[in-house]
């Protein structure tokens, strides 16, 4: 059977919700196809603040409101007796200064209704197995749980499977991350959590004592649920215990404030693991496609910006779909790699500069007041790391070197 529609998307994850309702905004045909069923489990549960205005403008956000999730305003960093917290609505970009922090499963679930509500066709439980294209559009093979197979065709597609990375593979697009690989642990649990110093409206992001490049996180969720887990270099992690609970216990004893604030906590979920995560490809788009999100580049966990970077490249690549299906000329080049890598590579660099440490510097030596540099930093971090304006967006590993020396001397 072939069906001919405007846009077929791959994974109805965040990336590939908003562009589902992106495109239904401007009157499109679309079709969506998720290997998995919603609900399911992801990693990734903490936003930032551009993820609300991108979900806004996408018309997701009401529903997204009405989910009862955990308000977020900000970030906290904790390196041993050393606590810094990032306060979001100082930024310095205009738009949102707060967010969310969300169960995945429900959160996507949200997403992809609200993308059907808005008259997407969602079909679950289906697999891209053969991909081709061309200047005139795109011919998918795609096969169900019963192993039936059907063909799509559409004038454009739109990659949004995430890890899955369906037209990477399919394509032989990806290539090495300049990043060394790292390893992740985590897990959710039942936090218990009645310390009154602590406050569930950041991420707590901590630091091992004795290895900097080791961190963790703590993200509390609504109804008494937090996600926990640890980052570093494989060895480290390999070395910490026989099994991944063992692993993350032994690493979380090293982190003494987030293992205090934890000391009731009861098991929600089984520890789970993920592995050379970071990933590049050698394009974004081809002839009548393009890769959002995840499925494009993923850097590291850190600094939570995978939500905001699959939001964003919805938003700039459904744009661009429009116009080109109404017979405009579009520079994908300029218009959507060009643009989406501006943030990407805001981000990169502070990734680099956080495990170079010379990020943790800044953080743990910026002044309390909100001065220009802190309102810059506090922007990037709250996702607004398309805004030009920003010295740190125009120069980010320049702009944040900087910053480090300058902060240094003056704690010296």
């Amino acid at each position: 059977m072939s069906e001919k529609l405007d846009v077929v998307i791959i994974g109805a994850g965040p990336s590939g919700a908003a562009a589902a309702a992106f495109l239904r905004q401007k009157g499109r045909t679309v079709e969506v196809i998720e290997k998995t069923h919603f609900p399911r489990f992801s990693i990734g549960e903490s936003l930032l603040a551009q993820s609300i205005a991108i979900l806004d403008d996408a018309g997701l956000l009401p529903a997204v409101e009405a989910g009862g999730f955990q308000f977020k305003d900000g970030a906290a960093f904790q390196l041993e007796d050393d606590y810094k917290d990032i306060y979001f609505p100082d930024k310095s970009s205009p738009g949102p200064g707060t967010t969310i922090q969300v169960m995945r499963s429900k959160f996507d679930k949200i997403l992809a209704d609200g993308a059907a509500e808005m008259g997407a066709r969602v079909v679950y439980g289906e697999e891209v197995t053969a991909f081709e294209s061309d200047d005139n559009g795109v011919r998918l093979t795609v096969r169900n749980e019963a192993g039936e197979t059907r063909m799509i065709e559409a004038r454009f597609c739109l990659d949004g499977s995430g890890f899955g990375r369906t037209l990477s593979r399919l394509l032989d697009l990806e290539v090495p991350s300049n990043f060394p690989p790292r390893q992740g642990i985590f897990c959710q649990v039942v936090d218990n959590i009645d310390d009154p110093d602590f406050d569930r409206n950041k991420i707590l992001v901590s630091i091992h004592p004795e290895h900097r490049h080791v961190w963790y996180w703590l993200i509390p969720l609504a109804d008494g649920i937090s996600s926990m887990g640890v980052v570093g270099s494989p060895e480290i992690i390999q070395a910490a215990g026989a099994t991944e609970q063992e692993r993350l216990d032994f690493l979380v004893s090293k982190a003494t404030r987030m293992q205090e604030v934890l000391k009731n906590k009861q098991p929600y979920r089984e520890p789970g693991t993920i592995h050379g995560y970071a990933c590049s490809v050698k394009s974004l788009y081809g002839p009548s496609y393009a890769l959002l999100g995840n499925a494009a580049e993923f850097l590291d966990p850190v600094f939570s910006s995978g939500v905001t970077i699959a939001l964003k490249s919805a938003q700039l690549a459904t744009g661009l779909i429009d116009r080109q299906l109404n017979g405009e000329t579009v520079d994908w080049q300029t218009e959507f790699s060009d643009e989406l890598y501006v943030g990407i590579d805001t981000f990169r660099a502070c990734v680099a500069t956080w495990y170079d440490e010379s990020l943790q510097r800044i953080i743990f030596n910026k002044p309390q007041e909100a001065n220009d540099i802190v309102r810059h930093l506090t922007s990037v971090l709250a996702g607004y790391a398309w805004d030009r304006n920003n010295p740190i967006v125009q120069q980010p590993q320049k702009y944040l070197r900087t910053v480090d020396r300058y902060l240094t001397t003056m704690a010296e």
